[in-house]
């Protein structure tokens, strides 16, 4: 979708897709508990109503802010992903670059910060 400026109908496609793939990988019950979670109530708000703007035909702006849902459920991932992308042959080297780890470890500490409980305290 975003490949095609935005197309509203593969960018929902895609949505469904992806939440399809989610269930199937870590099952219902999970996924479920994951999107329930009270701690990440922000991101689960961004990332679905990201998900609504886009089946309503505001394709970029609905992109946007699942992207911030995205990182802001995810993040904590982001970490673990790029400690493993740091054996890989070819990319290795560049997720070993000082600048890169920083940039990936700052997903970490931010994500872990916020969901020890005072998340939504502002």
């Amino acid at each position: 979708g975003v490949i095609f400026l935005f197309d509203s109908a593969l960018l929902a496609l895609g949505d469904i897709l992806f939440l399809t793939g989610l269930t199937m990988t870590i099952g219902v019950s999970r996924t479920v508990r994951f999107f329930t979670r009270k701690d990440r109530l922000r991101g689960i708000i961004a990332f679905f109503g990201g998900i609504i703007l886009v089946m309503c035909k505001w394709g970029m702006f609905g992109m946007i802010l699942q992207l911030y849902g995205i990182v802001y459920l995810f993040g904590q991932f982001f970490p673990i992903a790029a400690q493993s992308l740091k054996s890989a042959p070819v990319i290795g080297s560049v997720f070993q670059t000082p600048a890169v780890e920083r940039f990936f470890n700052s997903f970490g500490s931010s994500g872990k910060s916020s969901s020890n409980g005072n998340g939504g305290s502002m």
